[in-house]
């Protein structure tokens, strides 16, 4: 494994409510220096859940997506509170953006997304045997739940409106974890 760079300067360039944007000056192991720029939550960490209503069945949710100015389908997700595990974030964001809560809960895998420039990861949860609650969240407008089904995960997934890859990525690696657990065979080579 190689070296990790020194970092020489750290400053911060801009900050948000919700980004920190650092200038880093960086020195690697063969003596090169290079200037980035990265952009670092204000959070804690965020989660994602790939709620199961049934063991075929996943809620999607239809949301403004502000980066792309329209509306997409994607899996809930959203930030941890200061005093959060995943789990109770997870169930937290699930009951606010699906009316559902869960009683398990599985952390799946925690991604990150641009790791050349942004310093922030999320945390995939798996969340099944659903029960109805629902929590005021601070979404603006209600969202619309869409049961999906799993099994044809290879045809919807193409569909113009899905188009954020870590809810891609985590329905694939929940569907091979199902999949795996009902002793199917997931390797279609």
């Amino acid at each position: 494994m190689a070296k990790l760079p020194e970092i020489l300067k750290k400053t911060i360039v801009a900050q948000s409510r919700f980004f920190t944007v650092e200038a880093l000056h960086l020195r690697f192991s063969n003596g090169v220096e290079r200037h980035y720029e990265r952009m670092r939550p204000s959070t804690r960490g965020s989660v994602m859940i790939v709620p199961m209503l049934d063991a075929d069945t996943v809620l999607m949710i239809r949301e403004y997506g502000a980066g792309l100015e329209d509306y997409t389908l994607a899996l809930p997700k959203g930030a941890l509170d200061d005093d959060e595990t995943v789990q109770q974030g997870a169930n937290r964001e699930l009951q606010e953006e699906t009316g559902y809560g869960a009683n398990q809960l599985t952390p799946v895998k925690a991604m990150s997304l641009s790791p050349g420039y942004m310093g922030s990861r999320i945390q995939v949860v798996l969340a099944e045997d659903l029960y109805s609650s629902r929590l005021d969240g601070d979404e603006p407008e209600a969202i619309e739940v869409v049961p999906m089904k799993l099994s044809a995960l290879d045809e919807w997934i193409w569909s113009e409106e899905v188009s954020e890859g870590r809810s891609i990525a985590a329905l694939y690696m929940v569907r091979d974890i199902l999949r795996a657990r009902a002793g199917v065979e997931t390797d279609e080579a």
